[in-house]
């Protein structure tokens, strides 16, 4: 079978179908490939920063999400060897606006807000990329053809890889492959049927080589995490619970123990954390032609500063902007050789805001988890929270723009 589509986006998690929405707010349909059988919530739950909710303010959807998610206003980070405390204040406001604060909401509860916004048809599960090919048109014209695994051929004059940290677009525009961080994060939900009792408030613990936390997102329900250097935590999700209580955590406040006791073993996941070095983003072939790649396929990082969701919305506004603009330009009509300027526009404008939130969280995470040298322990202590965790703080601080407005 063979089909035709203007803009083909690989991948239906944040990145795809944000942009799948971006694109259909300036008028341009698209159809989204998901290789699973249905949405994918791995991860439970995340964190969305100021600049998360300007990006759904301008797709139109954070009106979904925000009577459900109060925001935190506070985070206490806890050392565990010597009990000290320190207060993190998390920002309220943007560029001298009323923002929505620090929330932290179900994966799942955003990609469903995302998908209700598309058609029906306009998403397509069980469809796995096997091959990409990119058609000369004449001129500067091309025409990219996605070949799936079932024998559909898909031709497309615009291909948005959206397919996660191994992206299959990716690799064919010759990006290097992200590379492990040498630690891993295990994540889950933790229900409490009568009610947790916590504020609105993060906890975060931190040890030697450890990180651990969790946040409401419920009167019922916390989000939590623990972050460990590298360990290869195999077994079923009972057994990773039991490792988080008996060896990684053992020495932790008796108030996360109980978190993690009440874990929904259902979705407790572990994942090695991996991220995309910044110098291969700053030299790294984003783009060729009238294809590109967005969401971790472009930027993956960790998530010591709760930056990957985020970005990936931010991603999608100025994909759309740029591609919307381009076609307002040209009169409602996708033009291939106007789509690869547009596409070019776009990753000049993201490149480098990826490569300093790739290397802010790094450098957050080095940081957090060093290791038990005195001096950094003592900057960590009286530095890193007090001056520099501020100053990264305001990476979230970012309005990536409005989408063109497109007559009736």
């Amino acid at each position: 079978m063979e089909m035709m589509e203007d803009v083909v986006i690989v991948g239906a998690g944040i990145a795809g179908l944000a942009t799948a929405v971006a694109l259909k707010r300036v008028g341009v349909r698209s159809l989204v490939l998901e290789k699973s059988q249905g949405f994918r919530a791995t991860g439970a739950a995340l964190t969305l920063s100021p600049n998360a909710w300007i990006a759904l303010d301008a797709l139109g959807v954070s009106h979904k999400l925000t009577p459900v998610y109060v925001p935190s206003l506070k985070a206490y980070v806890t050392d565990v060897s010597t009990g000290d405390v320190q207060q993190v204040f998390f920002p309220v406001t943007n560029n001298g606006s009323t923002g929505q604060g620090v929330r932290t909401i179900h994966r799942k509860a955003l990609l469903e807000a995302l998908a209700e916004e598309l058609p029906a048809d306009s998403i397509r599960f069980s469809s796995k990329l096997a091959a990409i090919e990119n058609q000369e048109q004449g001129g500067d014209a091309s025409i990219v053809v996605v070949y799936l695994e079932d024998g559909t051929t898909i031709k497309s004059k615009v291909l948005i890889g959206c397919d996660g940290v191994h992206s299959v677009v990716a690799r064919w525009l010759g990006l290097a492959e992200p590379v492990h961080s040498g630690r891993s994060a295990v994540r889950g939900l933790a229900v409490f049927p009568q009610g947790h009792g916590f504020k609105q408030e993060v906890h975060q613990f931190a040890d030697e080589g450890k990180r651990a936390g969790f946040a409401p997102l419920n009167d019922r329900e916390l989000y939590w995490f623990l972050v460990c250097k590298e360990e290869n935590m195999t077994g079923e999700a009972e057994q990773i619970q039991r490792q988080v209580l008996e060896k990684y955590a053992e020495n932790f406040p008796p108030v996360y123990l109980d978190v993690v006791r009440h874990a929904d073993l259902s979705i407790l996941t572990w994942a090695p954390l991996i991220f995309r070095p910044p110098w291969r983003v700053i030299f790294g072939n984003l783009d060729k032609g009238n294809v590109t790649v967005a969401g971790d396929a472009m930027h993956p990082m960790t998530p010591d500063l709760g930056q990957g969701g985020c970005s990936s919305l931010e991603d999608a506004v100025v994909l759309g902007r740029h591609i919307g603009n381009s076609v307002i330009k040209s009169g409602g009509l996708i033009v291939p050789r106007d789509m690869a300027k547009a596409i070019d526009d776009y990753v000049k404008e993201r490149r480098w805001r990826a490569t300093l939130l790739i290397t802010g969280s790094y450098l957050s995470g080095w940081m957090q988890q060093g290791g038990g040298k005195w001096w950094l322990k003592f900057f960590g202590d009286r530095i890193f929270y007090k001056y520099l965790f501020g100053w990264l703080a305001e990476l979230v601080r970012y309005d990536c723009g409005k989408l063109p407005a497109i007559s009736s």
